[in-house]
């Protein structure tokens, strides 16, 4: 950032969040009810869509004139634009106030559910599929922070189960509103039921967000950070895309992921020598944050993973409809709830690590039980596994967030999060079309099945044993974190020590 600032960002974002609020006239302003609503709507609507799309390509390739090739470029791009869009917000909060950043996006979002709904051909609903994505990305940013910093201590535990439920909770929705829209049609009025729900947090939104200086306003834009984490999102998201027409070996599918990934880890290192980053590489290369981020990015991408495979079994070898095979998977929102309430007691506690790794466990329990599954037994054995990967994405993958932003300081908790998210996003696309398309391809898809699930639980078995090994090399002992010190800007929640921190050398006395 701008080395000629007198004062330091953090400094700046300090005023803004952890000191008493002054009087404003909006009519919400400081409401906690409308926080929470504030920040669901923000990202909900756009998560549900996720994981949704994919049980109706069908009506879109005929209503739209659309290839296939094109609706997975639609959603690869879409979810690229929720990566970047993360990392966007974090640099122009620093430059813009929240409150205008904010009412943009949320406006941004609506127009693009508009150019989805009432699209014609693939061009424009893609534009308005792509829009949705980078809005929403830059919304959690700019809506989790206030959520999380303006409203006291006592209420973290149940802020981090909304985000929970935010992030999860939607997503579990998708299959079944997916699967009623792709029996019965009626997908441009899901596209209208999500920009009412925008409009909706527009409105709150407005009444709600309340004004503010922008932290650090004569900051420069960061030629570095915003150009890599575009190329780190776009390419390899295009390149995975590729496969459903293409193979491993084209050029389309090399070239952009073996430069998008080389990019990020570009992004990474640059952003970790920096004396002011953008994002806080350097404050999270701890044991703590590491192990934590790294367990989402698990969870993230065999989630999606082992998701993506079962819908496609159930449509194609069991013969179930798109509802049907929505409702079986619904019972996950069973297995992200028990996750939520589960963390809103634990986050407080040293037990936050513990449930992080019981979530990564509970995914290669998902994994191994799918061996079970046969065209026969599927309506047993799916809602079995839906429920082990809810619980598994809603444990695995906030605990790893909060892991990272507890141990930065209260003030860098948005840039965290992009970073995490932005890791995490990448992981999920990368592994999951890849490997469904491995299944593909295979002389039959039950053997193909079989061969992606060998690698997912190879996978998710071997991160099982690593991280808490990389946990306890580094000499971490889990204790509560330092809410109240966090909060108030004086400390970080968790005190990490270093990576491998047992077999380092000490470090030299200061």
């Amino acid at each position: 950032m701008c080395a000629s600032l007198t004062t330091t960002p953090e400094a700046t974002i300090s005023s803004r969040f952890l000191t008493p609020r002054v009087f404003t006239s909006l009519p919400l302003a400081g409401n906690y009810a409308a926080a929470v609503a504030l920040a669901l709507l923000a990202l909900s609507p756009f998560l549900v869509l996720t994981t949704a799309l994919s049980l109706f390509p069908e009506i879109l390739m005929k209503e739209l004139d659309a290839s296939r090739f094109q609706l997975q470029l639609t959603s690869g791009l879409s979810n690229a634009g929720y990566a970047f869009g993360a990392v966007v917000a974090a640099d122009l909060f620093q430059r813009l106030p929240g409150r205008h950043l904010y009412l943009f996006c949320e406006s941004g979002f609506v127009v693009g559910a508009v150019l989805a709904l009432s699209a014609q051909e693939i061009g424009q609903f893609m534009a308005g599929v792509i829009l949705q994505g980078l809005f929403t990305g830059m919304l959690l940013v700019l809506s989790l922070p206030p959520l999380i910093l303006t409203h006291g201590v006592d209420r973290l535990p149940t802020t981090a189960a909304v985000i929970s439920l935010g992030l999860f909770g939607m997503v579990t929705a998708g299959p079944v509103i997916g699967g009623l829209v792709g029996s019965y049609s009626g997908w441009r009025l899901l596209y209208t039921s999500v920009a009412v729900l925008a409009a909706i947090g527009l409105t709150i939104g407005a009444m709600t967000f309340e004004p503010n200086e922008p932290p650090a306003k004569g900051a420069r834009f960061d030629w570095t950070a915003i150009p890599l984490a575009f190329g780190a999102t776009m390419l390899p998201f295009f390149g995975v895309s590729w496969l459903s027409r293409g193979d491993f070996s084209d050029w389309e599918f090399i070239a952009p992921v073996v430069v998008g990934v080389a990019l990020g880890a570009l992004l990474l290192v640059s952003q970790y020598s920096k004396t002011r980053p953008l994002m806080p590489v350097r404050p999270i290369s701890n044991t703590l944050p590491v192990t934590g981020t790294l367990n989402a990015m698990v969870v993230g991408a065999s989630f999606t993973t082992l998701l993506e495979l079962t819908e496609v079994y159930m449509l194609q070898v069991s013969g179930y409809s798109s509802v049907k095979t929505g409702l079986l998977i619904a019972p996950q929102i069973v297995g992200v709830v028990i996750s939520a309430l589960l963390f809103r007691k634990i986050m407080v506690t040293r037990w936050t690590p513990y449930m992080a790794l019981s979530g990564l466990l509970s995914i290669v329990i998902a994994a191994a039980v799918l061996f079970a599954l046969t065209p026969t037994n599927a309506a047993t054995v799916v809602p079995i596994v839906a429920i082990l990967l809810g619980y598994g994405a809603g444990a695995g993958v906030v605990p790893g967030l909060f892991l990272a932003g507890f141990s930065v300081t209260a003030v860098q908790i948005g840039p965290t999060f992009a970073l995490v998210e932005l890791l995490r996003s990448e992981a999920a696309f990368l592994i999951g079309p890849v490997l469904v398309h491995l299944a593909m391809i295979q002389s039959s898809f039950t053997d193909g099945f079989r061969l992606s699930l060998e690698i997912m639980l190879a996978f998710t078995a071997a991160s099982a044993v690593i991280l808490p090994g990389l946990f306890l090399l580094g000499g971490a002992r889990p204790e509560p974190p330092n809410l109240e010190g966090w909060m108030s800007g004086a400390s970080t929640g968790y005190h990490s020590p270093r990576i491998a921190n047992k077999i380092r050398k000490p470090l030299p006395a200061s």
